[in-house]
């Protein structure tokens, strides 16, 4: 599994326009050919700071999702931002459930 971690800052006066757009596109996302999952979170200590979440199957299908027209649209969306998204891609060879913690 490959997972990918897009962080941004949003300019204060730019906020709901990405929010719009990430509602937008996230949703499709997950219809995509090989995605595991693909979420939009918002920092609870800077209401500026973004993260998209994205899982894919294999490298493959995330490379054909950066060349899409969804990615395209997406990085199109950094205009809005304070400074370059930060993306990270990390690839995970082995994954566990961690057991429930009884009280």
């Amino acid at each position: 599994m490959i997972l990918a971690f897009i962080k941004m800052n949003v300019r204060p006066e730019k906020h709901k326009e990405l929010l719009q757009t990430f509602q937008s596109i996230v949703a499709q996302m997950r219809k995509e050919n090989g995605c595991v999952d693909s979420n939009f979170y918002q920092n609870a200590e800077n209401e500026n700071d973004f993260f998209l979440v994205e899982a894919w199957e294999n490298r493959k299908t995330l490379d054909d999702h950066l060349r899409s027209v969804r990615f395209t649209v997406l990085m199109g969306a950094s205009c809005l931002l304070s400074r370059p998204p930060e993306i990270l891609i990390h690839t995970v060879s082995n994954s566990s459930e961690l057991e429930a913690v009884k009280p």
